[in-house]
Protein backbone atom coordinates (compact mmCIF):
# COMPACT_ATOMS: atom_id res chain seq x y z
CA UNK A 1 0.00 0.00 0.00
CA UNK A 2 1.46 3.46 -0.71
CA UNK A 3 2.53 5.49 2.31
CA UNK A 4 0.35 8.13 0.93
CA UNK A 5 -2.43 6.10 1.34
CA UNK A 6 -1.66 5.04 4.44
CA UNK A 7 -1.09 7.61 6.25
CA UNK A 8 -4.64 8.78 5.00
CA UNK A 9 -5.97 5.56 6.82
CA UNK A 10 -4.69 6.14 10.10
CA UNK A 11 -5.86 10.00 9.63
CA UNK A 12 -9.45 8.96 8.89
CA UNK A 13 -9.28 5.79 11.84
CA UNK A 14 -7.49 8.39 14.46
CA UNK A 15 -10.50 10.88 13.43
CA UNK A 16 -13.17 9.07 13.36
CA UNK A 17 -12.14 7.27 17.17
CA UNK A 18 -12.41 11.11 18.74
CA UNK A 19 -16.08 11.42 19.06
CA UNK A 20 -15.86 7.41 20.93
CA UNK A 21 -13.11 8.77 22.86
CA UNK A 22 -14.90 11.81 24.32
CA UNK A 23 -17.74 9.92 24.62
CA UNK A 24 -16.45 7.08 26.57
CA UNK A 25 -15.03 9.65 28.65
CA UNK A 26 -18.38 11.42 29.18
CA UNK A 27 -19.76 8.20 30.41
CA UNK A 28 -16.25 7.59 32.86
CA UNK A 29 -16.89 11.03 34.36
CA UNK A 30 -20.86 10.55 34.88
CA UNK A 31 -19.92 7.09 36.49
CA UNK A 32 -17.44 8.77 38.88
CA UNK A 33 -19.91 11.30 40.16
CA UNK A 34 -22.36 8.74 40.57
CA UNK A 35 -20.25 6.85 42.50
CA UNK A 36 -19.22 10.15 44.33
CA UNK A 37 -22.92 10.91 45.17
CA UNK A 38 -24.07 7.37 46.43
CA UNK A 39 -21.10 6.96 48.61
CA UNK A 40 -21.55 10.54 50.52
CA UNK A 41 -25.59 9.41 50.47
CA UNK A 42 -24.33 5.96 51.93
CA UNK A 43 -22.04 7.57 54.28
CA UNK A 44 -24.65 10.28 55.32
CA UNK A 45 -26.81 7.88 56.27
CA UNK A 46 -24.72 5.68 58.15
CA UNK A 47 -21.78 6.87 59.32
CA UNK A 48 -20.15 3.97 60.91
CA UNK A 49 -20.38 1.44 57.85
CA UNK A 50 -18.22 -0.31 56.74
CA UNK A 51 -15.98 -0.32 53.46
CA UNK A 52 -17.21 -3.83 52.49
CA UNK A 53 -21.40 -3.29 53.40
CA UNK A 54 -20.44 0.08 51.19
CA UNK A 55 -18.76 -1.91 48.35
CA UNK A 56 -21.62 -3.71 48.05
CA UNK A 57 -24.58 -0.85 48.37
CA UNK A 58 -22.16 0.83 45.31
CA UNK A 59 -22.11 -2.18 43.39
CA UNK A 60 -18.71 -1.90 43.06
CA UNK A 61 -15.04 -3.81 44.37
CA UNK A 62 -14.21 -3.02 47.71
CA UNK A 63 -10.37 -2.07 46.60
CA UNK A 64 -12.64 0.80 44.47
CA UNK A 65 -14.13 1.86 47.28
CA UNK A 66 -11.65 2.25 49.46
CA UNK A 67 -10.28 4.17 46.99
CA UNK A 68 -13.18 6.93 46.63
CA UNK A 69 -12.82 6.76 50.09
CA UNK A 70 -9.58 8.21 49.79
CA UNK A 71 -9.94 10.69 47.16
CA UNK A 72 -13.11 12.26 49.44
CA UNK A 73 -11.24 12.62 52.52
CA UNK A 74 -8.18 14.28 50.41
CA UNK A 75 -10.95 16.73 48.37
CA UNK A 76 -12.13 17.15 52.06
CA UNK A 77 -15.17 15.94 52.04
CA UNK A 78 -15.45 13.22 54.15
CA UNK A 79 -13.43 13.30 57.41
CA UNK A 80 -13.02 9.73 59.33
CA UNK A 81 -12.19 9.25 63.09
CA UNK A 82 -11.92 5.70 65.10
CA UNK A 83 -14.96 4.24 66.33
CA UNK A 84 -15.43 1.15 69.11
CA UNK A 85 -14.36 -2.10 67.73
CA UNK A 86 -11.35 -1.22 65.98
CA UNK A 87 -13.84 0.25 63.84
CA UNK A 88 -13.77 4.01 61.72
CA UNK A 89 -16.96 6.33 61.12
CA UNK A 90 -17.64 8.47 58.36
CA UNK A 91 -18.87 12.02 57.94
CA UNK A 92 -19.11 14.59 55.64
CA UNK A 93 -17.70 17.90 56.26
CA UNK A 94 -19.44 20.99 55.25
CA UNK A 95 -17.38 20.84 51.98
CA UNK A 96 -18.93 17.27 51.55
CA UNK A 97 -22.35 18.42 52.03
CA UNK A 98 -22.15 20.78 49.39
CA UNK A 99 -20.84 18.84 46.37
CA UNK A 100 -23.72 16.42 47.65
CA UNK A 101 -26.29 19.05 47.37
CA UNK A 102 -24.65 19.64 44.16
CA UNK A 103 -24.26 16.27 42.76
CA UNK A 104 -28.09 15.65 43.60
CA UNK A 105 -28.91 19.21 41.58
CA UNK A 106 -26.65 17.85 38.89
CA UNK A 107 -28.81 14.26 38.32
CA UNK A 108 -31.91 14.91 39.15
CA UNK A 109 -31.68 18.14 36.71
CA UNK A 110 -31.21 15.62 33.79
CA UNK A 111 -32.94 12.44 34.81
CA UNK A 112 -35.81 11.65 32.77
CA UNK A 113 -37.70 10.30 35.81
CA UNK A 114 -37.53 14.20 37.40
CA UNK A 115 -40.95 15.28 37.01
CA UNK A 116 -42.41 11.85 37.64
CA UNK A 117 -40.65 11.98 41.36
CA UNK A 118 -41.32 15.86 41.71
CA UNK A 119 -45.19 15.65 40.95
CA UNK A 120 -45.71 12.93 43.28
CA UNK A 121 -43.80 14.32 46.32
CA UNK A 122 -45.24 17.46 45.65
CA UNK A 123 -48.94 16.08 45.59
CA UNK A 124 -47.84 14.42 48.54
CA UNK A 125 -46.62 17.56 50.46
CA UNK A 126 -49.55 20.03 49.30
CA UNK A 127 -52.11 16.76 50.87
CA UNK A 128 -49.97 17.30 54.07
CA UNK A 129 -50.37 21.00 54.09
CA UNK A 130 -54.08 20.92 53.49
CA UNK A 131 -54.41 17.78 56.39
CA UNK A 132 -51.90 20.64 58.63
CA UNK A 133 -54.98 23.37 57.70
CA UNK A 134 -52.77 26.03 55.87
CA UNK A 135 -54.71 28.08 53.86
CA UNK A 136 -51.44 30.09 51.92
CA UNK A 137 -48.40 28.88 51.26
CA UNK A 138 -45.16 30.08 49.53
CA UNK A 139 -43.27 28.58 47.09
CA UNK A 140 -39.53 28.80 47.70
CA UNK A 141 -37.56 28.70 43.92
CA UNK A 142 -38.67 29.73 40.81
CA UNK A 143 -37.82 26.45 39.10
CA UNK A 144 -38.55 23.28 37.75
CA UNK A 145 -39.93 22.20 41.09
CA UNK A 146 -41.58 24.86 41.72
CA UNK A 147 -43.30 24.76 37.96
CA UNK A 148 -44.33 21.54 38.71
CA UNK A 149 -45.75 22.59 42.62
CA UNK A 150 -48.11 25.47 40.96
CA UNK A 151 -49.72 22.86 38.71
CA UNK A 152 -49.98 20.34 41.65
CA UNK A 153 -51.76 22.89 43.66
CA UNK A 154 -54.86 23.07 41.13
CA UNK A 155 -57.92 21.70 42.88
CA UNK A 156 -56.25 22.18 46.40
CA UNK A 157 -57.67 23.91 49.21
CA UNK A 158 -55.26 25.97 49.40
CA UNK A 159 -53.35 29.21 47.90
CA UNK A 160 -50.26 29.91 46.72
CA UNK A 161 -49.61 33.29 47.89
CA UNK A 162 -45.71 34.15 45.84
CA UNK A 163 -42.95 32.57 45.39
CA UNK A 164 -39.36 33.48 46.88
CA UNK A 165 -36.13 34.22 45.59
CA UNK A 166 -33.72 35.94 47.41
CA UNK A 167 -31.81 36.96 44.22
CA UNK A 168 -35.48 38.74 42.85
CA UNK A 169 -35.82 41.93 41.15
CA UNK A 170 -38.85 44.34 42.21
CA UNK A 171 -42.14 43.26 40.38
CA UNK A 172 -40.51 39.83 39.38
CA UNK A 173 -43.32 37.16 38.16
CA UNK A 174 -43.32 33.62 38.23
CA UNK A 175 -46.27 31.46 36.40
CA UNK A 176 -48.41 34.78 37.16
CA UNK A 177 -47.29 34.76 41.25
CA UNK A 178 -45.36 37.18 42.49
CA UNK A 179 -41.47 36.27 43.55
CA UNK A 180 -40.42 38.11 46.78
CA UNK A 181 -36.86 38.14 48.26
CA UNK A 182 -38.14 36.95 51.33
CA UNK A 183 -41.33 35.18 53.79
CA UNK A 184 -41.27 38.08 55.34
CA UNK A 185 -42.59 40.20 51.97
CA UNK A 186 -45.61 38.07 51.61
CA UNK A 187 -48.23 38.65 53.94
CA UNK A 188 -50.28 35.78 56.23
CA UNK A 189 -47.57 32.54 54.71
CA UNK A 190 -49.16 29.55 56.90
CA UNK A 191 -45.90 27.11 55.61
CA UNK A 192 -43.74 26.68 52.70
CA UNK A 193 -42.86 24.55 50.32
CA UNK A 194 -39.10 24.26 49.60
CA UNK A 195 -38.73 23.59 45.72
CA UNK A 196 -35.66 24.66 44.69
CA UNK A 197 -32.81 22.59 42.71
CA UNK A 198 -30.03 25.38 42.78
CA UNK A 199 -28.10 24.62 46.22
CA UNK A 200 -30.82 23.57 48.01
CA UNK A 201 -28.97 23.13 51.21
CA UNK A 202 -28.02 26.80 51.27
CA UNK A 203 -31.31 27.45 50.39
CA UNK A 204 -32.95 25.29 52.73
CA UNK A 205 -30.45 26.95 55.64
CA UNK A 206 -30.98 30.33 54.90
CA UNK A 207 -34.78 30.08 54.58
CA UNK A 208 -35.19 28.10 58.48
CA UNK A 209 -33.47 31.89 59.74
CA UNK A 210 -36.55 33.28 59.02
CA UNK A 211 -39.46 30.89 59.35
CA UNK A 212 -39.54 27.52 62.00
CA UNK A 213 -37.89 24.50 59.96
CA UNK A 214 -41.54 23.11 61.15
CA UNK A 215 -43.29 25.26 58.44
CA UNK A 216 -41.40 24.05 55.67
CA UNK A 217 -41.77 20.80 53.89
CA UNK A 218 -39.88 19.68 51.45
CA UNK A 219 -39.17 17.13 48.99
CA UNK A 220 -37.00 14.11 49.71
CA UNK A 221 -35.62 14.10 46.52
CA UNK A 222 -33.95 17.59 46.79
CA UNK A 223 -32.30 15.49 49.72
CA UNK A 224 -31.79 18.23 52.05
CA UNK A 225 -30.03 17.77 55.42
CA UNK A 226 -33.01 19.36 57.80
CA UNK A 227 -32.25 21.45 60.88
CA UNK A 228 -33.04 18.75 63.19
CA UNK A 229 -30.03 16.92 61.37
CA UNK A 230 -32.08 14.69 58.95
CA UNK A 231 -32.66 14.39 55.05
CA UNK A 232 -35.85 16.74 54.47
CA UNK A 233 -37.96 17.83 56.71
CA UNK A 234 -40.56 16.13 58.46
CA UNK A 235 -42.60 14.59 57.01
CA UNK A 236 -40.18 13.91 54.05
CA UNK A 237 -42.08 12.54 51.23
CA UNK A 238 -39.40 9.30 50.05
CA UNK A 239 -39.28 8.98 46.36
Amino acid sequence: MPVEATRRRRSRTATSSEPEASAAGQRTAAGAAAITLGLLDALHDTPSISQRSLASELGIALGLTNAYIRRCVRRGLVKVSQAPANRYAYYLTPKGFAEKSRLTARFLTSSFGLYRRARQQCDDLLAEAVARRWQRIALFGVGDIAEIAVLCAIGQPLTIVGAINPRSSNGATFMNLPVAPSVRALDGVDGVLFASLQRPQEGYDALVREIEPERVLVPALLKVRAANGADGTPPAVQG
